[in-house]
Order: structure tokens, then C-alpha cells, then sequence
């Protein structure tokens, strides 16, 4: 055999093995599902699982209602930069309004911890392992503290901007001129 026929199919036996490597490493980004040994009907997920530590459904905030723990989320809040997506008091900008009553992710407490745990598709970064759980469950109690009494530090409208109830003299809220 000569040498350019010995490197010839040297390179061809080299390049089929490398093509059997790619096409069996080609399913591999699903995650592998195991029957689990207690059940045959559960599948158990074998390998990372996106998103952070999952907090039981219903899971009650530690801090709820407790005064100290709304002013801590409230400075956790601003700390965090919360604030440079949400709007300093939640109001919303580049991030959604905490102030709003009905949420995409829904606004119990174990929701919105997940949200800023695991974060969300839309945006919203995972801070599960990044911020104590602890202060997770204080920033939690604030923003459920929105639009509330309870609330630390609510906005205030200016005196120059509030615009009165309509009437049928201002339909609009704002004085007509004649």
C-alpha cells in the first residue's frame, strides 16, 4: 500500500468517526427522563433544571405584614436596582407595574418569590442565587405591601398635578376656561 493511499484512508476513517460522534451527540440538549423506582409512571429529570431552587405551591411569606421586614424590602428594592427596571415605587418602566392588581406570573407570595428566585421568560434576570432567601421573602413583603397602608414609603402625588372627580361643569376633571 502506498503512503498516499495509507493517508487517505487514515483521513477517511478519522472523518467517520468523527460524523458517528455528531450525529449521536446530535439529541442530547433534551433532558433525559428516568423512571423514577417508587412508581413506574413518574419521570424524574436527570441533569441541571434551569431556573433556580422551586419553592412549593402556597408557600406563606415569613415576613408577612411585619413592618420591619416591608421597610427592609423597601431598601432591598432600591439596593437591588429593582427600581431601575420597575419604576422607583413599582410603578413600572422597562419591567412591568408591581402596582397592578392582576400579574402574568400571579401575585401570590410564592409566585412572586419564584419570579425573582427563578426568574421569568419575559425579562425578568434569576436572582435565587444571587440574593439570601431571607431577603427574597423581605422584598416579597414589600411589594406586597404596595397600594396598601402598610406601604413603606408610597409615592406621593404632587399637589399641582391632582385633578379633581368629574362633574358635569369638568367632564375631564380640569376646570374649562370661558
Amino acid at each position: 500500500m502506498t503512503t498516499a493511499l495509507r493517508t487517505r484512508l487514515s483521513v477517511a476513517t478519522g472523518a467517520c468517526a468523527c460524523l458517528f460522534f455528531l450525529a449521536a451527540g446530535c439529541n442530547s440538549s433534551k433532558p433525559v427522563m428516568v423512571a423514577a423506582s417508587t412508581s413506574p409512571s413518574t419521570t424524574v429529570a436527570v441533569g441541571p433544571i434551569p431556573g433556580g431552587e422551586a419553592v412549593p405551591i402556597a408557600t406563606k411569606n415569613p415576613y408577612d405584614g411585619n413592618a420591619v421586614a416591608i421597610q427592609d424590602g423597601r431598601r432591598l428594592f432600591d439596593w437591588y436596582n429593582c427600581s431601575g427596571c420597575h419604576g422607583g415605587h413599582g410603578g413600572g418602566g422597562m419591567g412591568p407595574s408591581l402596582r397592578n392588581e392582576t400579574w402574568l406570573y400571579g401575585n401570590r407570595d410564592d409566585q412572586i418569590y419564584d419570579s425573582i428566585a427563578a426568574g421569568r421568560s419575559k425579562g425578568m434576570p434569576s436572582w435565587g442565587t444571587k440574593i439570601p432567601q431571607n431577603q427574597i421573602w423581605e422584598l416579597v413583603a414589600y411589594i406586597k405591601s404596595m397600594r396598601t397602608p402598610q406601604e413603606a414609603d408610597p409615592p406621593l402625588e404632587p399637589s399641582a398635578e391632582t385633578v379633581q372627580p368629574p362633574t358635569p361643569d369638568m367632564p375631564s376633571g380640569v376646570p374649562l376656561t370661558k
